[in-house]
């Protein structure tokens, strides 16, 4: 699940985090994200990450056509619906490669949740092509087949030390030597940078995109051959 710091009694942009929903507009469709914080904390609203990674993913210079997608800690879903409407949006009526296939996984308290944005914002045509899963990082990976996924998305799922061997082990097995993961962060403390150093020792690492008005990066991630220098 996606998780970010919060200060208690902060407001401004905050104050938007407990509306019961956010609303955006992404491969050329309006879309209502339900959030509930009251309910599931920080972990069930749009963060910044989420919408630095959707609009990269809008730009398109990643093929989605007919790629086996997987979000990690997807909370409100917000990047793994995009990448599904985009995928779609590349299909033709003649029998070429279709949209994106989409997985969305989070632990099971928050796929209620994620069952309804993804219903509520996919057209019925592109629900078939999009599925809601249980993944809690490290556990259960057997799963999910190894290697089988094209693209691994994940925004703001970088925050918790005690997450990240379990998360490491997750990307390692989702993960081929042709997948690409897209991280969206932001860099906020020296632990955040660790998970960096930790991930560079087994994946081959670079930042794609700085978003200097909200300071989310972006990193693309490989899998490396042992003892690659990075």
């Amino acid at each position: 699940m996606a998780l970010v710091p919060y200060a208690a009694g902060s407001h401004g942009a905050l104050a938007a985090l407990h509306c019961p929903a956010a609303t955006f507009r992404f491969a050329g469709r309006p879309l209502r994200i339900r959030q509930r914080w009251a309910q599931l904390g920080v972990a069930a609203v749009v963060w910044d990450a989420a919408v630095v990674l959707s609009t990269f993913l809008e730009a398109g210079s990643i093929d989605l056509r007919d790629r086996h997608v997987l979000e990690l800690g997807a909370g409100t879903g917000l990047p793994g619906i995009v990448a599904a409407l985009l995928g779609k949006r590349g299909r033709s009526p003649r029998r070429v490669p279709a949209g994106a296939r989409v997985t969305l996984t989070d632990r099971a308290d928050a796929l209620e949740l994620l069952e309804a944005n993804v219903r509520d914002n996919l057209p019925p045509e592109a629900l078939p092509r999009a599925a809601v899963r249980e993944l809690a990082w490290g556990q259960g990976l057997g799963a999910f087949p190894a290697g089988a996924f094209d693209l691994v998305l994940g925004s703001d799922i970088v925050y918790l030390e005690e997450t990240f061997a379990a998360l490491l082990r997750t990307l390692e097995h989702v993960c081929a030597a042709r997948t690409l993961v897209l991280l969206a962060c932001r860099l906020r403390y020296e632990r955040d940078h660790r998970f960096l150093r930790l991930l560079r020792a087994r994946f081959a690492v670079r930042e794609l995109l700085h978003d200097a008005g909200t300071d989310v990066r972006i990193y693309e991630a490989r899998k490396a051959a042992r003892g690659d220098e990075l």
